[in-house]
């Protein structure tokens, strides 16, 4: 699936070039099974490391910063040993390495952020799709929360802004969403797998507005339902209107 989406938007090398450091970001916030759906699927993360080196990529880092204990997120969402079986640098983010940065986005000014994001020769977003309380969905622009420092709830008082602010900042080469699995309900956390739907589908793009507004419709929603991602087409950051958008569908 990965390997599809990817090669439908040019193949791998388009975003990927020989002798890169990238950095691989999945969500991996949650003591969760893959089965669960709250953290990106361990099958997807190593698919994108694998592509990543076929492409030449001298080295591959995956990281994030877990909500719950990290050394149980990391290998209960099957991530950790599926990201380093596939060759990946998998490390805990180290509390030195977070900087203040300036953003000066719609509402955030500075925040200390990961320096080894920007530090990589690309990023890749890899988010799975998921239900989440105050955000409705979490997707690929709600998953730069992991690479933020301090006191994340502070920008809950302003998410929607926020988030738009933290995508601006990252741009990533590609995103990719995994909706192997989707969470439909209590999320961003779940645990029942009365929630979880299983879809097999991944969606790749280099919008992140365009990835978010599409995933949204796999939950019955528009991307205007959204308030991040209707911020962000307001300040022509990305192409909200999925009529606008040519979207290749394909059944593998």
């Amino acid at each position: 699936l990965v390997r599809a989406a990817v090669d439908a938007l040019g193949g791998i090398k388009r975003f990927v070039s020989r002798g890169d450091v990238v950095v691989v970001k999945p969500n991996m916030a949650w003591d969760r099974v893959p089965e669960q759906a709250g953290n990106t699927n361990p099958e997807v993360v190593a698919a994108v490391v694998k592509l990543c080196y076929e492409a030449g990529a001298k080295k591959v880092k995956v990281f994030d910063r877990p909500v719950n204990d990290p050394r149980r997120c990391y290998v209960q969402s099957g991530i950790e040993p599926a990201a380093k079986a596939a060759g990946a640098d998998v490390f805990f983010m180290d509390d030195r390495k977070f900087r203040e940065t300036p953003i000066n986005g719609l509402v955030l000014k500075t925040w200390p952020l990961y320096t080894e994001v920007f530090e990589a020769d690309k990023v890749v977003n890899i988010p799975i799709a998921k239900h989440h309380g105050l955000g409705k969905l979490t997707l690929a622009m709600k998953n730069w929360m992991g690479i933020m420092g301090g006191s994340r709830r502070v920008i809950h008082q302003n998410l929607d802004a926020s988030l738009v602010d933290l995508a601006m900042k990252v741009k990533p080469a590609l995103t990719i969403i995994d909706a192997v699995r989707i969470l439909t309900g209590n999320g961003p956390q779940g645990g029942d797998l009365k929630d979880v739907k299983k879809l097999d589908m991944v969606i790749a793009g280099v919008d992140q507005v365009a990835t978010d507004a599409y995933s949204a419709t796999l939950f019955g929603m528009q991307g205007k339902d959204l308030g991040y991602v209707r911020i962000a087409a307001e300040n022509k950051f990305g192409v909200m209107d999925l009529n606008k958008l040519q979207i290749k569908k394909m059944t593998v």
